[in-house]
């Protein structure tokens, strides 16, 4: 065991942490390498954030990982190794690090112990250790990377095949994508096959369109190494189970479920239909959506992601950024591997409609529960019930009933589900019925225009409707047959079989733009919801406008004053046993844009002062598992002004993934963005030793609420 001074130990109030800084480490590395400059990005005419960065506990780095590359896919094992991805480095770094894949840190294992002294700290990465996974106490190890020869020599791992088995890349064919196929992994969960978890499959998240979750046998050897299995490595996703529920797209991180499967959230960005902080009703009230209308409008459009560039160019509107339109792209690829009749490679992005088969956008954005793990095709299900949005990750509780979940963006929410039963208990996944709900920021401090660092968030949450997932479904198979045809002819005048030209596409952009997309949910049922729910309460809404929560998660909760302002939620974990009185993490990746200083009068729940490093909050869990109050905990580094930036070697910056251990640590992972403002330019992984021993429910027996009587009130 190290014996390593704590960094930053604070045993007070949030109160005395203002003005207290991480204390910084020195790095070698030159200003200039790799281009990047600790002075990019700085704005001396704003001030310095009270408080940021700081912490309640200790913050000690593990690793940085290779350069280019987000920190993510923290997964650690019953004897204690850490497993992670290595997402999208740069093509420069020297081989393997040019490559994306999983690897694990061999020759260290956590002890579990509460304590970080079992580790020693990694120093800042300097000149060549920037191209590599660094740490101090052990050697990085990839066990399998992209494109790796898996199933027997049948397949590649991490790339996505046509039902007929052709590649999904773009040299085989002509479309936008959303990255390099099998380049983007990112979640990692464990799923043993023996009692010691020294066997089993690693399920492994493609972060694309389409996307893609690997199955990888792994092993722990007689030496105490893990080996990965490839010959008998398969990609989920080219099974006909998935296929039958239109595939998966943009896969980030997720779960173990307490019933010991994969989890993988879709983080499906498209899904904004009004712009940041704007509503639906101000769509209406406008009599027009310029300025307003986000990407979900044109999900169905030929070539749908070139809709900003096309704004841009039109002169009949004013352009304005379209919230999501970028992660429509993949869109045509996703519909080749759905079956659509591809276009070649070498043929551009022809904006002739794909008229045959076309992903249906209700099927994505949800939590994917890969059922049957070890079966020689798993089998998948959409959480339908717990909303539609960018998800990063959910929480499953130890009640198997109580989920709580990050959505990535801005203007974003966290949301609730509570199931009417324990979800394992459901013999049918499909018939899973339970309560979605919405948060809701009530203290007048949140308000203040503080630092972040002061002040916690209190929070309600308000119902937004029940149902069960066969249901739900129902509703989504009335949009399966939409295709990019019916938005020409929805819009214009044009038939199929027409010639297809720039002036009929741009009539069906001002058309949609000016009164909506007649093919989905319209703008008038999404507040007729929003009008009946005030007046009747969310379980007497019209029969026909239940869908509306569910399918249209964020535009309803922001219509009925949720607060929905949260910017770039990307972590929420707990223990696997957690209790009431543990503590559940949520870690919220920048505090700015919707969260910074708006005015309250301007309807903002949450107005305090700017923290582009983020914040990492914690709440401790009630009798029911419920969370009533956010406490920040780590608060990142201001990098609005030069001041700021002595204390960013050292901080966690733009929190991403959120993993907690078993003995009450968490794996704070990056994903930073402004890598100038260090003297190094990579992302790092961080372990947070709290202040204080996790509080603990009664001793023995069920999590309180496990075997509780079905109630549609469980949760509140």
């Amino acid at each position: 065991m190290v014996d390593q001074p704590k960094r930053n130990l604070m045993k007070a109030s949030i109160a005395t942490l203002v003005g207290a800084g991480v204390a910084g480490v020195a790095s070698g590395a030159g200003d200039s390498y790799r281009g990047y400059s600790p002075d990019d990005s700085t704005d001396d005419d704003d001030t310095l954030t009270e408080g940021a960065p700081s912490v309640v506990g200790d913050l000690k780095r593990f690793s940085t990982t290779a350069f280019g590359a987000e920190m993510t896919g923290p997964f650690v094992f019953e004897d204690g190794t850490l497993l992670i991805s290595v997402q999208h480095p740069s093509r420069n770094n020297p081989a393997p690090y040019d490559k994306g894949g999983v690897g694990y840190y061999r020759g260290f294992q956590f002890e579990f112990e509460g304590t970080n002294d079992d580790f020693t700290e990694s120093p800042a990465p300097v000149e060549e250790q920037q191209d590599t996974v660094w740490a101090a106490d052990a050697k990085f190890e990839y066990l399998i990377q992209e494109g790796d020869p898996i199933n027997g020599g049948t397949e590649r791992w991490g790339i996505v095949e046509t039902p007929d088995g052709r590649e999904v890349t773009p040299e085989n064919f002509a479309g936008t994508t959303y990255g390099d196929p099998g380049y983007n992994m990112d979640c990692n969960q464990f799923v043993a096959t023996n009692d010691d978890g020294t066997e089993g499959y690693l399920f492994t998240n493609d972060e694309n369109s389409p996307g893609n979750v690997m199955r990888t046998p792994l092993r722990k050897t007689e030496d105490d190494e893990w080996e990965a299995d490839p010959e008998n490595a398969i990609n989920t996703v080219n099974t006909n189970a998935f296929r039958e529920i239109g595939g998966t797209r943009i896969n980030c991180y997720g779960d173990l479920s307490p019933w010991e499967t994969m989890i993988s959230s879709e983080e499906n960005y498209a899904h904004p239909r009004a712009n940041l902080t704007g509503t639906i009703s101000d769509i209406i009230e406008a009599g027009d959506g310029e300025g307003l209308r986000g990407a979900a409008y044109f999900w169905n459009r030929p070539n749908p992601s070139e809709i900003q560039t096309a704004i841009n160019e039109y002169d009949e509107v004013d352009g304005w950024s379209v919230q999501g339109y970028w992660n429509m792209t993949g869109v045509e690829h996703l519909a080749y591997y759905l079956g659509a009749d591809p276009v070649e490679s070498g043929d551009g992005n022809p904006i002739d409609p794909i008229g045959d088969v076309y992903p249906n956008p209700y099927r994505y954005g949800y939590h994917v529960d890969i059922r049957e793990p070890t079966a020689d095709e798993p089998q998948p299900v959409k959480y339908y019930v717990m909303g539609r949005a960018a998800w990063e990750a959910p929480d499953i509780l130890p009640d198997e009933r109580t989920v709580y979940g990050c959505s990535d963006g801005d203007s974003k929410g966290i949301y609730k589900f509570v199931a009417d039963r324990p979800i394992s208990s459901y013999q049918d996944p499909m018939d899973v019925a339970g309560t979605l709900y919405a948060p809701k920021i009530t203290n007048d401090e949140a308000a203040s225009g503080k630092s972040p660092a002061e002040v916690p968030l209190e929070i309600e949450w308000w119902e937004l409707g029940h149902a069960s997932n066969v249901e739900i479904e129902s509703w989504i198979t009335e949009y399966d047959d939409v295709t990019q045809v019916d938005y020409l002819e929805s819009h214009t005048n044009w038939s199929e079989g027409d010639k297809v030209t720039e002036e009929v596409l741009k009539e069906a952009d001002l058309e949609v733009i000016e009164n909506g997309n007649s093919d989905y949910i319209s703008d008038e049922a999404i507040v007729e919801w929003a009008e009946q729910y005030e007046k009747q309460g969310p379980n007497c809404v019209d029969e026909e406008l239940r869908r509306v929560p569910f399918l249209e998660t964020r535009a309803a909760a922001k219509e009925i004053g949720a607060s929905i302002e949260f910017n770039k939620a990307e972590g929420v974990d707990s223990k696997d046993d957690a209790r009431p009185g543990d503590y559940i993490y949520f870690g919220i990746s920048e505090f700015n844009d919707d969260m910074d200083n708006q005015a309250p009068d301007d309807g903002g729940d949450i107005a305090l002062d700017r923290v582009d490093g983020g914040v990492v909050y914690r709440a401790e869990l009630g009798p029911r598992y419920d969370v009533s109050t956010l406490e920040p905990v780590v608060v990142g580094p201001d990098f609005t002004s030069e001041e700021a930036m002595k204390d960013v070697d050292d901080s966690l910056r733009n929190v991403d993934n959120v993993y907690a251990m078993r003995d009450g640590r968490v794996l704070l992972c990056e994903d930073g963005w402004r890598g100038g403002n260090r003297s190094y330019p990579n992302d790092a992984l961080y372990v947070y030793e709290p202040e204080e021993t996790e509080r603990r429910g009664p001793p023995g027996g069920d999590p309180p609420g496990r075997n509780d009587p079905p109630g549609r009130d469980s949760g509140r």
